[in-house]
This record gives structure tokens, sequence and C-alpha cells, in this order.
């Protein structure tokens, strides 16, 4: 005889445990409205839906597996042994906002039970074969998520999740303050559920950690974080009692816990945990200690790190059958009653899997991809193009607007744009480290918190990762948040939140989720008197290679606020999550060609011209009109280049300067042109010369047929180092003019 694969023993043994459960011919007379034993507020209606939950998530795993030895399944990482979380599912409300673990299917059915008219059954399944009908992903990947339930897809890394959770809590309040329009009502509490792995990692840490600490400050953080505590990262174990030991205990993190075989547990412990989250609003910490079935997933071979006799144990404290026997004991039905059930479940689910595999699958490039960063052009620049009616500009910026003051710096015009826009979005808010009070480390934000309050400008926790995490929370709230990172060399740190969490939001919810956002980032090199690596990064590879993101840098005033509005706009009418990217060298430069010509200041427009400037994404902008040679750069790049140009051009040389203005999109068919224009091109690139801009640059002008010389300067593939030895590794006016010397021979 064949030997039984672990998913038939699974079954077997759970069928063979209900048979031997004692029941006698009165069993399934009991009243369903009382509680199923003394002590518990879970009745016994609610227990036979756990059941149906645990039961219906039991068979997905199942059939995920059957799917994919058929070959027509992807995905086999699944919830057996996780099926406590049902409870917890069953104690909120379906309004609560949801960020679930991969291992919470039971939570999802158990959700999704209480919404008429949902199939969560066919919606996995449908996820399990890639089908583009799926109705949260569209095909693009297995997940837990439904815009009906709540329920905000995820496809994170490990704990990748939870500082956007922190952000939902935090924002749920902060928008009602505000009386902005939220998808989440007023008493809402968010609900976040991950592994006991994924709470040692660094980015749990963080969250929770950001939590803790807002929540003892006294600001609202309705949060109930559940930990489903298996014991294992894999093949990595946790250490007995390490998970309590860390949460419970903590400065302003209320702790519970359960056990996971004990459904009528997991159910007070869950509904006493949501009621002091949401009376509090402060937020709290469930430990549900659970087993897994199944391996990690279905290449996990688990007996090469667990010993028969190990998982075999494991079977008494299945969760399911935890359920099945309280079922029985307190009179709701009869063995072979929970059993038909139970077998009437499986036929259900292997129904609507046959039927899922005739369903058509993502047939393009264009189809996959879609969903991925919608861009509406007229829309954004219809919005881009509206102001604040004058009255609120004339109370914002008093009897003197900015366009009547002269010409600005780069920072003081972001400043002034920022205003603009806090005035003319009310769901607008500017956060991050010390841009309250202080104003920002250059002076960007000052003002602006004393204007307009500090629920909508103000200071966070020093953890870009949480920093973030609140941006994310906001964005599916119903707010427009703008956080600053202080130092691009800073957003290294928390890279993930914008690479598996904000971009990939749409992507992974076909559009039903949007993250609208846009992250300021003071970055790039030139500091005089003041650096070193931390303060003078060149390093924006990691955000040129993130699908969808937008990332916008301004050189000069002029270009500053027009661009600010267009990533304001384009986040607002397409969801767009954008990196406006600001060259702390040239905040506060003044001059351009020589000390006192005031060359770099531009004068703030005022509305009634903005239509008029405004900045398409992707649009580059041009000076000069030369014939012989087309210099291509951005930021610090173009100062330093249009400075080479008039020199070279006292020596007859007609040279044009290009600013990209955006790094992403590149702005391709402009950049074609202006090359053709004069059949030499040099790049200026400020970034390094491996992964740096000018690689994309060099390769768009090939893609697009361009067959004229090209040449590039870089700076070199090095940290940045303190004061004039950063001059070394940076480039430099005499190399960008050696280089289009040579160029024009």
């Amino acid at each position: 005889m064949p030997e039984i694969t672990q998913e038939e023993e699974l079954d077997l043994r759970f069928l063979s445990a209900v048979r031997d459960l004692p029941g006698d011919a009165k069993t399934g007379t009991a009243d369903r409205t009382a509680p199923v034993r003394a002590g518990t507020g879970l009745t016994g209606e609610q227990a036979i839906a756990l059941f149906d939950a645990q039961a219906g998530s039991r068979h997905l795993d199942l059939a995920a597996r059957c799917l994919r030895a058929e070959g027509h399944g992807f995905y086999t990482i699944g919830s057996a042994g996780h099926e406590a979380d049902a409870a917890v599912g069953a104690a909120l409300r379906p309004s609560d906002p949801a960020l679930l673990h991969y291992r919470s299917g039971a939570f999802y059915l158990a959700r999704a039970a209480q919404v008429p008219g949902s199939q969560p059954l066919r919606g996995v399944l449908l996820g399990l074969v890639g089908a583009s009908d799926e109705p949260i992903a569209g095909g693009r990947h297995k997940v837990f998520g439904h815009h009906g339930l709540a329920v905000i897809p995820q496809t994170s890394t490990i704990a990748s999740h939870l500082p956007r959770a922190v952000g939902i809590a935090f924002c749920i309040g902060r928008a009602a303050k505000l009386g902005v329009p939220s998808p989440w009502l007023a008493d809402a509490i968010t609900v976040a559920s991950f592994g006991d792995a994924s709470a040692s990692h660094s980015t749990a840490a963080g969250a929770i950690g950001a939590a803790c600490r807002t929540a003892y400050q006294g600001l609202p953080m309705p949060l109930l974080l559940v930990c489903e505590d298996n014991g294992l990262g894999i093949s990595v174990r946790t250490p007995d009692g390490w998970v309590a030991a860390a949460h419970s205990g903590r400065p302003a993190l209320r702790y519970f816990s359960a056990d996971g075989c004990d459904p009528a547990a997991c159910f007070d412990a869950a509904a006493a945990a949501a009621a002091y989250v949401r009376a509090s609003r402060s937020p709290a910490f469930l430990q549900l200690k659970v087993v897994r079935f199944l391996g990690h997933a279905g290449s996990d071979a688990e007996v090469s790190y667990r010993s028969p006799a190990e998982i075999a144990a494991q079977y008494a404290r299945d969760p399911l059958l935890g359920t099945a026997r309280l079922i029985v004991a307190a009179g709701l039905a009869r063995p072979e009653q929970v059993i038909r059930r139970y077998e009437a479940l499986r036929v259900r689910v292997r129904l609507l899997a046959d039927e899922a595999v005739t369903h058509r699958r993502l047939a393009s490039r264009a189809e996959v991809t879609g969903p991925l960063a919608p861009r509406r052009p007229g829309q954004v620049a219809r919005r881009a193009a509206q102001a604040a009616p004058p009255a609120a500009r004339t109370g914002t910026f008093g009897r003197k607007l900015p366009e009547a003051a002269g010409p600005l710096t780069l920072a003081d015009t972001i400043n002034r744009a920022l205003a603009d826009a806090l005035a003319a979005y009310p769901e607008l808010i500017v956060f991050g480290e010390d841009v309250g009070r202080k104003g920002g480390v250059y002076g960007v934000t000052r003002g602006l918190a004393r204007r307009f309050g500090v629920g909508r400008v103000f200071d966070t926790l020093l953890d870009e990762q949480a920093i973030l995490g609140l941006g994310l929370g906001a964005g599916v709230s119903g707010l427009l948040p703008v956080p600053e990172i202080q130092y691009l060399a800073y957003l290294h740190n928390a890279e993930d939140q914008l690479r598996g969490e904000a971009a990939s939001l749409q992507f992974f919810s076909t559009g039903q989720y949007r993250n609208p956002m846009v992250v300021r980032v003071a970055g790039l090199a030139y500091q005089k008197g003041f650096g070193g690596h931390f303060h003078n990064d060149n390093a924006v590879g990691v955000l040129r290679d993130i699908p969808g993101l937008v990332v916008a840098v301004p050189a000069r005033a002029q270009d500053a606020a027009p661009m600010l509005r267009t990533c304001l706009a384009a986040a607002q009418a397409d969801g767009t999550v954008c990196v406006f990217l600001e060259p702390i060298a040239l905040y506060h430069t003044r001059d351009l060609y020589q000390a006192g010509d005031s060359g770099w200041l531009s004068p703030y427009a005022g509305p009634e011209r903005w239509a008029s400037e405004h900045v398409p994404i992707g649009h580059g902008r041009g000076y000069g009109d030369g014939t012989d040679l087309t210099v291509v750069t951005f930021g610090n790049g173009v100062p330093m280049s249009l400075r080479v140009a008039r020199r070279l051009a006292a020596d007859g040389a007609g040279v044009r300067v290009f600013d990209l203005r955006w790094l992403a999109p590149l702005p391709a068919e402009q950049l074609r042109a202006e090359a053709e224009l004069t059949g030499r091109v040099l790049v200026v690139d400020e970034t390094r010369r491996s992964g740096g801009v000018s690689e994309g640059v060099i390769t768009a002008l090939a893609d697009a047929g361009y067959q004229g010389r090209m040449a590039r300067v870089t700076s070199a593939d090095s940290f940045i180092p303190l004061g004039n030895a950063a001059a070394h590794v940076l480039v430099s006016e005499p190399e960008i003019e050696q280089a289009a010397r040579r160029l024009l021979g």
C-alpha cells in the first residue's frame, strides 16, 4: 500500500477523533442561543459558525495541495492548525479594518460569514489558481483581501504590514478629528495578525514600539495585534514563553492570551481584547497558542527538522477538533452530524475548485500591469491648477501672498507650496522628524504647524519605518499624507514600506485600495561644511527600481511648486505614490553664475498661472538652443552644467542643457528629441556610476534608436566622506567641462 500523504493523515485523524467523541440520542437538541458552557460568551450558534469557518479554511488548504499536484494551483502556504483565529474574526465587527497574516484563512471566512452575499471560498480558490476574475488581486497573487469586508490585501515580507496597521489605527481618530470622510467608522479598531517568528522581526518590533509610544503619549491607538504563535518560523523554533515575556507587561500595551485549541477561550479573549481596544482607544496584544499542520508550505519537508512523535502529538491540539468537541459536549450536534457538516464543506470546496480551474488567467503584460500605476494626466492637470479660495489663502499667508514676496529660494518655495496645499486640501497632513515646531532641519516646514495646527503638521518619533507606515495608514483612511524623511540615507532603513507595501497595493487589489502619498526626502550631496555619508547620500537606484513609483527631483524654485502640486494631484486623482527628492545643497542657493546675481531664485507663481505652468509627470525642462551638444542632467547637476555651458559658449560652442526633473518615469520622448538636435549627448549624473541614473538615460536613448555620440560623467562608486574629501568622489564642474570638450572634439 502506498504511504498516505500528510494531508490525508491530517484529514483521517480529525475524522477518527470526531467519531470517538461521546454523544447520545439527545445530542443535537440544545438551545443554540445559550452559551456553550458556563463562563463563556460564545453561544451555540456562534460555535457552529466558527466550525464552518474553520472547516472551510481546512478544506481550502487541502484543495490548494490537490490543485498544485494537478498542475492547476500555485500557492500552498495554508492556515491548517491556525484556525483558532476564526474566533477573532467573529469577535470583531466586519467594518473594522483588518490586515491579515497569510495563515489567517479562518478569520477571513468568519468575517465573510457576517456579510451577506460574500463568497470567500470561491474567491480564495480563484486566487489559488491565478484566475483573472479573482475578486481582489485579479490573479496576481493569492491574498486575503476584500474591499467590502474591510480586509486590506497583504503580500508582505515578514511583518511589513504592521507599520501600516499602526498608521491606520492612528488615522481613524485623526481623520475624524479633521472632519475628513474616511472608510472607517469613528469607533473602529484595526486588527493585524502575524506569526511568532514575525514578532521578533525588527519591523514588528518597530511598529509595536511606535504603537506603545503613541498610546503612552495619550494619543488614540485602537490597534489589536494578534500573534498566531505556532512556535516555528519555517524550521526555526521560537523559544517557549518568549512571545509572552516580550509583550506582556509593556507600557501602554494590554496583553491577552488564549489556548488555540479551545474555541470558547479564544472567543472570550478576542472579545475582551477588542472591547478593551474599542473603549480605551489603546493597543492590545492577543497571543493565540496554535499548532502548524502540513509544514510551512507544500515544498517544506518538516520531517527533516521535527520528529515523527512531535508531529503526531500536534493532532490532539487540532483547533478544528477542539470546536467539534465543544459542539458535541454542549449538545449542539452528534459526532456524525459534525462529520456530515465537514464532508458537505469538502464537496462544496471541491466543486468550487473544479469550477475555478476553468477560469481564464492573465494573458498579457498589459493585463498584468494594468492596475499598477494608472495615469490620468488630464485630471491631474486640472487638480494641480486648483487653489484654495482667495479668502482661505489670505487667511493662510496674511497680507503678503507668496507671489508678492519677490524671488524665493528652493526651500522657501517648497514651504509656500506646502502652505498652499494645506489650505487647498483639508485632508492633507504633513509629518516627520522635526517638521513641527522646529520647522525641519533646513526650515522647509517652518511656520506650518503654527498656521495649520498640530493636528495637520506634527512631529513623529525618529523611525523612518513608522513614518512611512503612518503614511500608508493615512492613505487608505481618506487622508493625503506628506511624510518627510529627513535624509535620503535614512530612507534605506525603511525602503520595503515603499516597495512591498505602498507601491504594490493597487497592483494586488486591482485598484480597489489605493495608497496616495507624497514622500518628501531631503537628499543628494554637495552640502558645504556639513556632511558625510548619512547627510550626503546619492543612492537613488532603489527608488527607480520600484514599479509605478514616481520620483521627482526639482532643481530650482521655479520648478518645485508646480512639481509638488503635480505629485499631490496625482496622489489624489490616481492614488500615485511619489517621492519628492529635494536637493539639500540647493535649498538655500541664491546665485548661479557669480556671487550676488540671484540667478537661482525664482518668483512664486500665483494661482492664475498654475494651469499654464503645470509640469506633467515625466516632463523635463530644456535650457538654451545650442546645436553642438546636449547635456542631460538633474538636481545639483543642473546649475553645474549651466555654468559649464556658459563657459563653452564663450568659446563658440552651442550647448543646450536638459533637466530630467523626473527620474521615474524618465522623459524618454523629450530625451531623444533633445539628443537628436545636437547628435552629441553628455549625461551628467551625480549618482554613482554603477546603478546610477545615467545607466537608465543611456539605455533609454539606445532603446529609442538614438545613434549619435554619447558619454557620461558620474560620481564614483563610493560612499561620500566628510569635508573636502567628498570632492574626490562627486562629479565636479571641471570633469563636466573636460568631458564636454572631448565630445565637441
